[in-house]
């Protein structure tokens, strides 16, 4: 099985399990470390809209709880619409994570459908090398 067969059918498996009873819009997403382990997550509404959580913040919350803290790959399956991508928010938390030439993998509900560098979603990021940790 490819990265990219691993990547997808956790983000599937993940968003069949979303919580979304008010948009009805359900996405999964995975993420592969730098040691080959794969997290995944989707997203969890809530009735009070703003206090819901991302599929790909799920998944980094279930990475960092493994203990691992490097991305390679992430995937993203949204609706039956097309491919759908991070938010801006996402973006920014899944750069505090990437490794140098991390990728995001975007699919439909049936197949693969681009790829592209997280530094191309979110150029010239804000990140931990920006904060002066001497202090």
């Amino acid at each position: 099985m490819t990265t990219l067969e691993r990547l997808f059918d956790a983000a599937r498996a993940a968003q069949a399990n979303a919580y979304a009873p008010y948009s009805r819009f359900k996405v999964g997403a995975a993420l592969m470390t730098a040691s080959g382990a794969v997290f995944a997550g989707c997203n969890v509404e809530n009735a009070a809209y703003p206090n819901g959580i991302c599929a790909e913040s799920a998944a980094i919350a279930a990475m960092t709880i493994a203990g691992e803290r490097r991305i390679t790959d992430i995937a993203v399956v949204g609706g039956d619409a097309g491919p759908v991508t991070p938010c801006g928010a996402c973006r920014q938390r899944l750069s505090e994570f990437a490794e140098p030439g991390a990728r995001v993998h975007f699919a439909d509900q049936s197949h693969f459908v681009e790829s592209l560098l997280l530094s191309d979603l979110l150029p010239r990021a804000f990140g931990p090398r920006d904060l002066d940790t001497n202090g």
